[in-house]
């Protein structure tokens, strides 16, 4: 069995993802800002790696939206696009909100609590002026139900879309508008723990439609 040939693979994967949520996040949090110029050999040197993965990296960021490429010309990081933030907003209130009917009945105690957690260490975020923290902690929240769902599709089509949310849900958390989202995570608790899908699932996705470009 070639066991020194599958470490190897998993080393590469690891470095693949590694490259690619590092400049995944420096986009998000303004690093990288709109129309900044992306160049390979900058950004391995930065990273400490070869130019393979970086290609990879930014294929992927592409394919999420936050970068565009211009053939013969150069790599951008992608301004914040009204439309295109839109049409993702759309299709992840809908994987979020049908992972809360999936979720719901099948939800235990435990998973109850970890919502409960992850609200009051969202609404703390906010209190603190820390949307980061504010974005690990909705994150986390709504993990419950992806997790709990158990279709392995709604996670992976949220990976592919919600980077995409993420600038303006960054922005959204700095702002006023954030408080919403502490009312709405605490009516999908409610309905959760009463097993009653249709409210919970209503509030998943109303919380996902209310980020929008304008009110960030």
């Amino acid at each position: 069995m070639p066991i020194p040939a599958q470490q190897a693979i998993h080393a590469r994967s690891l470095l693949r993802d590694n490259v690619y949520e590092t400049i995944r996040d420096a986009i998000i949090d303004g690093t990288l800002a709109p129309g900044e110029r992306l160049r390979d050999n900058e950004l391995g040197e930065w990273l400490g790696t070869s130019r393979t993965p970086i290609r990879e990296a930014l294929l992927r960021l592409e394919r999420a939206g936050l970068v565009q490429s211009k053939p013969g010309k150069a790599t951008l990081v992608s301004p914040i696009d009204e439309s295109a933030t839109a049409n993702a907003q759309q299709v992840v209130a809908s994987m979020h909100e049908l992972a809360a009917r999936l979720a719901v009945p099948k939800l235990t105690t435990i998973d109850i609590d970890r919502m409960r957690s992850a609200a009051k260490q969202f609404e703390t975020a906010l209190d603190r002026s820390d949307p980061d923290s504010a974005l690990e902690a909705d994150d986390a929240f709504h993990a419950v139900f992806v997790e709990a769902s158990g279709n392995p599709l709604v996670a992976e089509v949220l990976e592919q879309l919600t980077p995409l949310l993420r600038r303006v849900e960054k922005l959204r958390f700095s702002s006023a508008d954030a408080r919403e989202s502490v009312k709405h995570h605490s009516e999908i608790i409610t309905f959760a723990k009463k097993r009653d899908v249709e409210q919970a699932a209503k509030f998943t996705r109303d919380n996902w439609l209310s980020l929008s470009y304008a009110s960030a």
